[in-house]
């Protein structure tokens, strides 16, 4: 969901910003009410200014075939009211009150906050358990929000160049874990969707059970807790069946390779290869991989393929930070008249470079200072903070990786790097799409 108003500017600058470093430790407490919500508070006075945020641990990957895109569709459902908030009337209490309000899905987890002067906590813990307790999920929210759905759809997606990357990468990608479908959904799949299909939902995964409170702020952590137990205290736990998910996408499968026929005018190539999850050792390693191939105008892919051969507008390459083995992805956009296929054979040398050769010593202290920068601006400010607690007890059950996750990646030697280039970035362990022009979808 799009932020529905921002502070004005002159909060934004003065109260969000936190700014830390390396070295300063983010202290925080937490705590589980009897309803097994998990509470992390972070006290910090620096500003006046307060993020209440929920992360419920439901994204994509526990959908169901054929009811695909319910967790992001709830996304925005959420906001439609309560029993006690007319409808519409969610984002205006925020409003008035100076506020911002926003939510995010992934494949793993949705996530809401508040953005509040702190003088308005109470005000953050009302909405957030109104949401949790009692949201309005009936046929005239759910009907008004599938067309919400479909605008977005229409305009982040079907109108945007290469607004298919992400879907077509991941259906080809997997065959059997749910990461298969992007957590936008299939448009027919939520048309098809019934009252009691969103109903059941919510009632599933939208419970103080499979949710973290995370604050951070300007607050007394004493009188937060207090206001805590006053508004989530009371909630029921679920009741219904939280059902796992157990399929694993198996590693070297075999080569995908296709070709996807679009209006963009200009070839791109993809080149995606299965990874372990977030958190394992290889991770790190992969993750690094992908920051020497592309982050900034010095890396491999910039330098190679734009620069040097000039067969390339851009390069780039990213790691999904999955809570279950996903993918890892590199990409390159091909000059006008370059054949793909000379993009991907210089995309190939770049990756064999790295499993024949250790990164200089130079580049490795380069990346290992953009880590440490990454680090410092992921929590500088309160909302981000809060996210990344609530991250690091969802997934790790460790919230104090807040502090030391940095250290997981400052293990990580130029030999790790090698070798993760070794054993994932093999043909054999991937998937190949080739996005081409179409003349004949231009005239539609």
């Amino acid at each position: 969901m799009k932020t529905i108003q921002f502070l004005t500017v002159a909060l934004m600058t003065l109260g969000v910003s936190t700014q830390v470093s390396y070295a300063q430790k983010i202290e925080f407490k937490e705590f589980d009410l009897d309803n097994g919500l998990h509470v992390i508070l972070h006290e910090d006075h620096s500003t006046p200014i307060v993020a209440v945020t929920v992360m419920y641990h439901v994204g994509s990957k526990n959908e169901l075939p054929g009811r695909t895109g319910m967790a992001h569709f709830f996304e925005h459902l959420l906001f439609e009211g309560s029993a006690n908030i007319g409808r519409g009337q969610y984002a205006k209490y925020v409003e008035n009150a100076g506020g911002a309000l926003n939510a995010n899905t992934s494949q793993d987890r949705t996530f809401y906050y508040d953005l509040l002067p702190s003088n308005q906590l109470e005000l953050g813990l009302w909405l957030e358990s109104e949401r949790m307790l009692h949201a309005k999920v009936e046929i005239a929210g759910i009907e008004t929000q599938r067309e919400v759905v479909k605008e977005e759809k229409r305009q982040r997606v079907d109108n945007q160049p290469y607004g298919n990357l992400f879907s077509e990468t991941l259906d080809h990608a997997f065959d059997v874990h749910p990461y298969s479908w992007a957590p936008i959904g299939s448009m027919a799949d939520l048309n098809a969707a019934q009252e009691q299909d969103f109903k059941d939902f919510y009632k599933t995964y939208y419970v103080p059970n499979n949710a973290v409170l995370s604050i951070a702020g300007d607050l007394d952590i004493a009188q937060a807790k207090q206001l805590v137990q006053k508004y989530f205290g009371g909630i029921p736990r679920g009741t219904m069946y939280l059902p796992a998910v157990k399929e694993v996408e198996p590693l070297n499968k075999g080569e995908v390779r296709d070709t996807i026929p679009g209006k963009d005018q200009l070839p791109m190539v993809v080149k995606a290869y299965h990874i372990p999850a977030q958190g394992t050792p290889d991770y790190y390693a992969v993750d690094l991989l992908n920051q020497v191939l592309s982050q900034g105008q010095s890396s491999r892919l910039n330098k190679s393929l734009v620069d040097q051969q000039e067969l390339a507008l851009f390069c780039g390459a990213f790691t999904y930070n999955t809570e279950h083995p996903g993918l890892t992805l590199a990409y390159g956009l091909a000059n006008m008249g370059v054949d793909p296929k000379q993009v991907e054979d210089a995309m190939n040398a770049e990756i064999e470079r790295l499993k024949n050769e250790l990164i200089t010593e130079q580049e490795f202290q380069k990346l290992r200072n953009q880590i440490e920068n990454d680090f410092v601006s992921r929590n500088s400010n309160v909302a981000g903070i809060a996210e990344s607690l609530a991250n690091y007890h969802m997934y790790f059950g460790e919230a104090n990786l807040i502090n030391t996750e940095i250290e997981r990646y400052m293990k990580v030697t130029r030999e790790d790097i090698m070798n993760a280039a070794k054993k994932y970035y093999v043909a054999q362990n991937g998937v190949v799409l080739y996005f081409l022009n179409d003349p004949t979808l231009m005239k539609q």
